[in-house]
């Protein structure tokens, strides 16, 4: 691999994991200078291998500059004992604090860091931002490119939510015992969110972003690994990513426009990845708590099955978003029961569920209702699927409600 390509893939992939390291020796309060160490990390390495080329191990050459640059910008100034040495409220001195890059440890501390990012003294939103950062290594123009902001909005989101855990005094360190299982529910929450965005993005006219759901899945991977967060309820979002996962390329057509569900072609889906994704939902039965992921990991294991009945598939899907909507009502649940409910009880029945759904500001919405009415009521439907087309802010979606309307327009 040349330089060109090599950096941006050890930059992605290595700049949480020194971040990390980092904090956890120096301490959370010190983000900023650790990024600012890997940042310049980088740069020199860029300047570097551009004279000499790209060492033969040239991770190990990162985290050798990076121990070194630390310890050089503490010999440097006063930071370390002024600011860093009191916080951690130590008598050691900085040659004491070896920075450990054992896989062991950078696990360890990636974990830690990832339930310090999802603290609850964060709002959602800059969880996220966070987690792009500095546990998916984005840039904030990348984070500002995913979220349809910009990176003036990033920059000043990602300065607050870092300056909370400052005041807050937030450390790396994994919670208490009773404290664990409602904060890793949390960061289970941010891993969930952060997959959604890229499976069905809401905020960029590109519909998957399959980069953010690869960073879910593998963030989610190191909680999995480490004993004290594999629980059923991790190994059934797992499971949920994965046969989500399995159908990324039949998605969409080779011009980009949305295929549903019918009109893919199973022989595109990757057959591992649901086997994987069945692996992981039987790990996840060892509970005794049904959680929403492992609903919906089953109802996305229909959805999976080629080979399944339609008479006993629609059925078991409804039966799942009864069950969903039990455990956490949301209107887009309710929104998605109705499909199912319309394939085992028809469409009128379902359309006046669906206009009990407090949801008229949201496209995919209307556009049930048009489907639901484009055999009974067509002038109805008509209406949807416009009011449909203008609340859309994904092109993708757009194209295709258009076409639904076009084709309903021209019977």
């Amino acid at each position: 691999m040349n330089q060109n390509l090599i950096i941006p893939h050890l930059f992605r992939t290595e700049y949480t994991k020194i971040v990390a390291v980092l904090c956890k020796t120096y301490g959370l309060s010190n983000i900023q200078i650790a990024e600012d160490f890997v940042s310049d990390t980088f740069l020199k390495a860029t300047e570097t291998w551009s004279l000499k080329g790209v060492p033969e191990n040239p991770t190990a050459w990162l985290y050798t500059v990076a121990k070194n640059k630390a310890k050089d910008t503490f010999k440097r100034n006063d930071l370390f004992h002024d600011k860093i040495l009191p916080e951690l409220k130590t008598t050691a001195n900085h040659e004491s604090l070896e920075l450990d890059f054992s896989d062991e440890n950078i696990e360890d501390s990636q974990l830690q860091m990832m339930f310090a990012i999802c603290n609850p003294i964060n709002p959602n939103d800059a969880q996220i931002v966070l987690a792009l950062r500095i546990l998916c290594g984005f840039s904030p123009q990348e984070i500002a490119n995913a979220l349809l902001s910009n990176t003036s909005s990033i920059n000043k989101k990602l300065y607050r939510a870092k300056e909370k855990l400052r005041s807050n005094q937030i450390n790396l360190a994994f919670p208490g015992e009773d404290d664990l299982l409602p904060r890793l529910n949390n960061v289970m929450t941010i891993i969930y969110l952060l997959f959604n965005e890229g499976y069905y993005s809401t905020t960029t006219p590109q519909t998957i972003r399959k980069d953010l759901c690869y960073e879910s899945m593998r963030l989610l991977l190191l909680l999995l690994a480490n004993k004290q967060t594999n629980l059923p309820s991790g190994n059934a979002l797992m499971a949920l990513f994965c046969f989500h996962a399995s159908r990324f390329e039949s998605r969409t057509s080779d011009n980009g426009e949305i295929l549903l569900m019918h009109e893919q072609d199973p022989s595109n889906w990757d057959n591992a990845l649901i086997l994987k994704g069945e692996e992981y939902l039987n790990l996840s039965a060892a509970g005794t708590t049904l959680t929403k992921y492992h609903v919906e990991a089953m109802i996305a294991r229909w959805h999976a099955d080629v080979n399944a009945d339609p008479i006993e598939k629609w059925p078991s899907i409804l039966q799942l978003y009864n069950r969903l909507l039990q455990i956490e009502y949301s209107p887009i649940t309710a929104l998605q029961r109705t499909y199912a409910l319309a394939k085992v009880k028809g469409s009128k029945v379902a359309l006046n569920e669906a206009k009990k759904i407090p949801l008229d500001d949201y496209h995919l919405y209307h556009a049930l209702l048009g489907e639901l009415q484009k055999n009974t009521n067509k002038s109805a439907a008509l209406e949807h699927f416009t009011e449909a087309i203008d609340l859309s802010t994904n092109e993708a979606d757009r194209k295709l409600l258009q076409k639904k309307f076009d084709d309903l327009n021209t019977k």
